[in-house]
């Protein structure tokens, strides 16, 4: 999608954006920073990227070049160019410098999951809400038309009575290194910890919306190749796979529904993310601008990792594991 179609789309609320744009600074310059994060933020007119910080400052000084910024030499430098904050690096990396920004009054653009565990993402989430800052949470798929129809449809179906059963999946070969021994996605972070915490957020949080709350978890497999999990959520069961590391044509990301009164199936075989990002722009720049509300915060990464965690602890202990109200 060009710059100039994007440009011309109406704001959140069907008018066109005529306050001032939201100035961010991107923490981080690797590739998902590069294909996403920079060239959303720098095509407005919602937003303008007021700066570029990187631990790999080469890197920072390419990418900024790339979409017409600046790269700074430290954080703090970031911090005193922009009003918002957007983080394209590792969990635990984004769970420390995230709360920084928060409590020097910087709205935050973030990407799931808050943290590496459950405690990074509890004092992140803690951060941000005694600050009281506007946030977002980079749920991607959660900003397309279809994402937020099948979830209407979901609703609707629910209120005739409880889902009984849901199949969902979201497999690729991301995980998997290329000819080069490299790959896209082939970082630290995802190697040690897989599917679960990089693919998990996304599938978890639409079961739970979907479906009902997810009460409990008993996980099988390894998240590093491929893990199922079976949940329960009010009135009904569920089974979840993961996988980052199977050969696919493309990734297939899948939820079906099923109740006595019908069934709903959603899939992503068709969506085509970059007509996302444009919605995910719009949405944070009028929460920083007018306070207005966002299909996903910080409490909801909270409680995505409270699942992701169950998850985990049920991995460990070959149980089923409730999930925590904490």
């Amino acid at each position: 999608m060009s710059a100039t179609r994007e440009q011309s789309k109406p704001g959140p609320a069907g008018s066109r954006w005529t306050a001032e744009p939201v100035a961010v600074g991107l923490v981080g310059a690797g590739p998902w920073a590069r294909v996403m994060h920079a060239r959303m933020l720098s095509r407005g007119p919602e937003t303008g990227l007021a700066g570029i910080w990187a631990r790999n400052r080469d890197a920072a000084s390419a990418l900024a070049a790339e979409v017409g910024t600046v790269a700074v030499d430290s954080y703090d430098e970031l911090l005193d160019l922009c009003e918002a904050v957007d983080f394209a690096v590792p969990p635990d990396v984004q769970a420390h410098l995230a709360g920084q920004a928060a409590r020097a009054g910087k709205a935050l653009m973030l990407e799931k999951p808050l943290g590496l565990d459950l405690d990074q993402a509890r004092r992140l989430a803690d951060a941000v809400l005694t600050a009281a800052v506007s946030n977002i949470l980079v749920l991607t798929k959660r900003f397309h038309p279809s994402t937020k129809a099948f979830l209407q449809d979901a609703w609707a179906l629910r209120a005739q009575g409880p889902i009984r059963g849901v199949l969902a999946a979201y497999l690729h070969g991301g995980l998997l290194a290329d000819a080069t021994g490299r790959g896209p996605a082939v970082t630290p972070w995802r190697l040690e910890h897989g599917a679960l915490l990089d693919l998990g957020p996304h599938l978890v949080d639409l079961v739970d919306a979907a479906a009902g709350s997810i009460r409990s978890v008993l996980g099988s497999g390894d998240s590093r190749t491929y893990l199922a999990v079976a949940t329960e959520h009010d009135g009904g069961t569920g089974q979840l796979a993961l996988s980052g590391a199977v050969q696919l044509d493309r990734s297939l990301t899948r939820v079906e529904l099923f109740s006595d009164r019908g069934s709903l199936r959603w899939d992503t075989a068709d969506i085509d993310h970059d007509e996302c990002w444009p919605v995910l722009r719009a949405e944070f720049a009028a929460a920083v601008r007018h306070g207005a509300p966002v299909t996903a915060d910080v409490s909801r990464g909270l409680q995505l990792q409270l699942v992701l965690d169950a998850i985990e602890r049920s991995l460990a202990d070959g149980v089923r594991v409730p999930i925590s109200t904490d």
